[in-house]
């Protein structure tokens, strides 16, 4: 297994939205959510309660309230009502569900999610929370998905070599692993050779990345492989993915450390996986690979994570 990488959300928000030029073209509901944003045949899935998980909720919880920072499709971004959806919201819901407890979601700037944490005013965030060592320092991560960097580009485009990209615009979303781990290096390296340099084109979002590519402004597009295969269904086919997946890392719910609660939502997955639930949700949102096969706590399977 890779090391996990950092965060491949940025560490403050970057909720910017599509360039005016792309929406100009048209383009906007190629990879954003203007179009109707669930998938077809979407539907809420909520399984029943489970007396013996019910049993480890701490007492006085009785409401599962999450931190998130739309737009960071597919995991949570806004349908045209101005609704959070995406795999992740539904599988937060899925765990509420699961220990007997109402569901609400809070939209805050990213880099407050994990403070709300430690104040307690959320029980926990879900966010696209990479689960890295560093951030397990301090706080408890039940996983729930295990995705790394993919590199896309426009089907109609010529052909790219990851391991080669010198002389090649590539889109990213600002701050994140794809610019900060894969792009900056590889020009780095390239400049280093003496060949031509990569020209990074940062974006505030992936949605305004992924329409670079599509529009021809940049060779290719790298972001989380969940955000590519997103792109390419709203793209209708227009992004292709380049190669295999790098450095899978796992992502997961953010807790406060040693929290009272992380047992009944570690059970709570367990059961969702166990029970094929885990496995219907993100089915509806097109999500095949990096499926857990055992709850995981911190990187690890939750009964050698302790």
């Amino acid at each position: 297994m890779s090391p996990a990488p950092m965060s491949s959300r940025p560490l403050k928000a970057a909720a910017g939205t599509l360039t005016a030029g792309a929406a100009a073209l048209g383009l906007a509901a190629c990879v954003t959510n203007v179009e109707p944003a669930l998938p077809p045949g979407w539907e809420e899935i909520t399984p029943p309660a489970q007396a013996d998980i019910q049993a480890l909720v701490p007492e006085g919880v009785d409401h599962i309230t999450v931190g998130t920072n739309p737009p960071f499709p597919p995991f949570q971004f806004k349908e045209p009502g101005g609704q959070i959806v995406g795999f992740e919201m539904d599988l937060a819901r899925a765990v509420a569900a699961t220990m007997g407890l109402d569901f609400s979601i809070r939209e805050q700037e990213f880099s407050l999610i994990l403070p709300a944490v430690d104040a307690g005013t959320i029980e926990f965030g879900a966010s696209g929370f990479t689960d890295t060592p560093e951030r397990q320092e301090n706080y408890d991560f039940v996983d729930f998905i295990y995705a790394g960097l993919q590199w896309s580009k426009p089907v109609d485009g010529d052909d790219v070599d990851p391991e080669h990209p010198c002389g090649l615009t590539v889109a990213v979303q600002r701050t994140t692993v794809a610019e900060t781990d894969e792009a900056r290096p590889k020009d780095e390296a390239c400049q280093a050779a003496g060949e031509d340099p990569v020209e990074v084109l940062a974006y505030d979002t992936n949605d305004a990345a992924a329409t670079a590519a599509i529009v021809g402004r940049a060779d290719a597009f790298i972001a989380d492989a969940p955000v590519i295969a997103w792109a390419m269904e709203r793209s209708e086919g227009r992004l292709e993915p380049i190669g295999e997946q790098l450095d899978a890392a796992p992502y997961g719910f953010a807790l406060a450390k040693d929290s009272e609660l992380t047992d009944a939502v570690l059970a709570a997955m367990d059961y969702l996986i166990e029970s094929g639930y885990y496995e219907e949700i993100l089915a509806q949102w097109n999500i095949e690979d990096g499926l857990l096969t055992e709850p995981m706590l911190n990187a690890k399977p939750a009964a050698s994570a302790g």
